[in-house]
């Protein structure tokens, strides 16, 4: 674990670890993420997956995900305006990471849920 913390720090640009959440960190980003692997999608569909996702959140998530290159957005010109959203190349690079969180998450709910109890409970 040492020598983990030493070579995440020991570099001028900060821990990997870091740069990674820095691109799919936050509530919805692995969300919006996780839909995108089964494809395109409109920004209402995002919306009926998740009402409690404001549309103010998720304009904000869609933009940095763009800014870095992780997805695309693309606009038809029509009435009323059609955007969709899709991974781009580079995009991709992420499923395994977030297929990997969907595993695990699937695999540790029940854990996590009982524990969450009894803390509530205590």
């Amino acid at each position: 674990m040492a020598d983990q913390k030493k070579k995440c720090s020991a570099t001028m640009d900060g821990c990997p670890v870091e740069t990674t959440l820095d691109v799919i960190g936050g509530k919805w980003k692995g969300i919006i993420l996780y839909h995108l692997i089964g494809g395109t999608k409109r920004f209402n569909e995002f919306r009926r997956l998740y009402p409690r996702l404001t549309q103010f959140m998720l304009t904000l998530q869609l933009r940095e995900l763009e800014r870095d290159g992780i997805i695309h957005r693309e606009v038809y010109r029509e009435v009323p305006p059609k955007v969709e959203y899709s991974l781009t190349e580079f995009g991709r690079t992420l499923e395994p990471i977030i297929l990997g969180m969907k595993k695990w998450g699937e695999s540790h709910k029940p854990r996590l849920d009982e524990a969450r109890t009894q803390t509530n409970e205590a």
